[in-house]
């Protein structure tokens, strides 16, 4: 497995990020628990999560999953670089959340990270990420309670998530002028293939303030993981984004070609898209979320894989980017 750093921090994480949105209500906690052994066997170090992961009425349903698999001991929780998030509530679907217990205010902060320790079984947290930006919410008091926390040694780094490119100016413009804070050393965005629109201002903005780019749905949604092929030979359908997605006649043609192409260099399109991210500028390492061993083991194939000067132009042809910014912007 290679290494990098993230952003401009002095971590060393993994190029590809264990993400486990699956466990809990995909694969159950043995299977999770098995996946996160492979992929410490397999030298990856960066393991991604939320506090609402688990859904439903199974909210923090993943981080127990994840703490209970550290509780087996064996310097599982000393390997991993932990990252977790927060915004959402914690309320089950369809239930009302009590004032103050979600996004980023101060209160909610505090109490959330306190929950996350607990579930996690932890005394700390690596990488803390805001899941979405808070309107309502100045990052002055944002900063001051993050600061609390490092002090107090939960946290070591703040992140962001979903965030535009001037939000993450703005956060980091405003730890700079608070001092003693090292504002956000992270993005975790949308980013892959068929989703290039991070490359117009998340990604110049992360790099000028030095933050890692974490791209979350390497295969959107599946659509970039031989979904046509598979739909051929029988195998797992479409299934949400990817299956509405291919009802448009020009979408499903864009696919095909890019199956096609991928096909012609005898390599598979899932470990294909995994490679375009490792290639990409910025780029820290994509998110994989595997829900099976099998799933994981072509993620560790993809992070090895060199992909071709000519399969590069053929995929930028297939998926042409934005181009550069702000010409993208006007022509």
């Amino acid at each position: 497995m290679k290494y990098t750093q993230l952003g401009r921090t002095g971590l060393k994480v993994s190029r590809l990020v264990l993400g486990t949105m699956n466990f809990g209500p995909q694969t159950d906690e043995a299977d999770s628990h098995a996946i996160m052994d492979a992929a410490l066997d397999a030298g990856i170090n960066f393991f991604d999560t939320a506090n609402v992961y688990g859904w439903g009425e199974n909210k923090g349903r993943t981080e127990r999953i994840i703490g209970n698999w550290f509780a087996k001991g064996g310097d599982r929780r000393d390997k991993v670089v932990l990252a977790t998030k927060v915004y959402g509530n914690m309320a089950a679907d369809g239930e009302t959340a009590w004032p103050n217990h979600d996004k980023l205010s101060a209160l909610n902060i505090r109490r959330a990270v306190d929950a996350s320790l607990k579930r996690l079984q932890t005394d700390h947290i690596d990488l803390y990420q805001f899941h979405h930006i808070d309107r309502s919410t100045p990052f002055e008091e944002i900063w001051q309670a993050i600061d609390t926390l490092v002090q107090q040694g939960k946290i070591l780094y703040a992140g962001s998530s979903n965030f535009p490119g001037y939000k993450i100016a703005q956060a980091n413009e405003i730890a700079a002028r608070r001092g003693g804070t090292i504002g956000l050393v992270s993005e975790q965005c949308l980013y892959n293939l068929a989703e290039r629109r991070a490359e117009m201002e998340v990604i110049p903005a992360a790099q000028d303030y030095g933050l890692g780019v974490i791209p979350w749905s390497p295969l959107h949604g599946g659509l970039l993981g031989g979904v046509i092929k598979k739909e051929v030979q029988g195998g797992r359908r479409a299934t949400g984004r990817a299956a509405d997605t291919l009802k448009d006649p020009a979408a499903r043609a864009q696919i095909q070609s890019y199956e096609d192409l991928v096909d012609k260099h005898g390599l598979e399109p899932g470990e294909v898209a995994l490679a375009w991210l490792l290639s990409r500028p910025g780029v820290t390492g994509p998110i994989v979320g595997p829900r099976t061993a099998a799933q994981l083991e072509s993620a560790i194939r993809a992070s090895e894989l060199e992909l071709s000067e000519e399969l590069l132009a053929g995929l930028d042809e297939v998926f042409p980017g934005p181009g550069p910014s702000p010409e993208a912007f006007a022509w």
